[in-house]
């Protein structure tokens, strides 16, 4: 399997909500990276996405996959309903990835966090969804509720 092919197995497995796809992508040592969790290692990142697809109400779309031989990219999008109040939020994610033995070693998303905030939190992220307080915030709430959902 090419760099590419597996970067496009890694996001139809995501649209498909088939997470043991996602995994199989995975080197054992990967590192991923975005805005909402900072950095995740190894068997916490592959839980995020345990935990992100348990929701089950996300739909994926991806396009612009490239890859060579050490690195690749990727744009894709998530719409989802999010929190208590299920608010829509369309998230415009770009992704950077590295390869070793086959596998995707290293995998950064980076998004807009304001945007995100404004979608997901409404009044409060508008007003405060830029600032570092609230990043700090976001990355406690999304690592304590990865914290709960892996001592299930």
């Amino acid at each position: 399997m090419t760099n590419q092919e597996l970067i496009e197995k890694f996001y139809s497995s995501f649209a498909q909500g088939n997470v043991i796809g996602m995994i199989e992508c995975y080197h054992d040592q990967i590192t991923f990276k975005d805005p909402a969790f900072g950095e995740l290692k190894g068997e916490r990142a592959k839980a995020m996405w345990k935990m992100l697809l348990s929701r089950g109400n996300s739909e994926i779309e991806f396009n612009n996959v490239q890859a060579n031989e050490k690195t690749g990219s990727a744009n894709w999008k998530a719409t989802y309903y999010y929190g208590p109040k299920k608010r829509k939020v369309i998230n415009h994610i770009s992704a950077q990835f590295e390869f070793k033995d086959g596998r995707i070693i290293s995998h950064v998303d980076d998004f807009n966090l304001w945007k995100w905030t404004q979608q997901a939190l409404g009044t409060s992220g508008f007003l405060m969804g830029w600032s570092s307080f609230m990043k700090k915030k976001i990355n406690q709430k999304t690592n304590h509720l990865l914290d709960k959902f892996m001592k299930k």
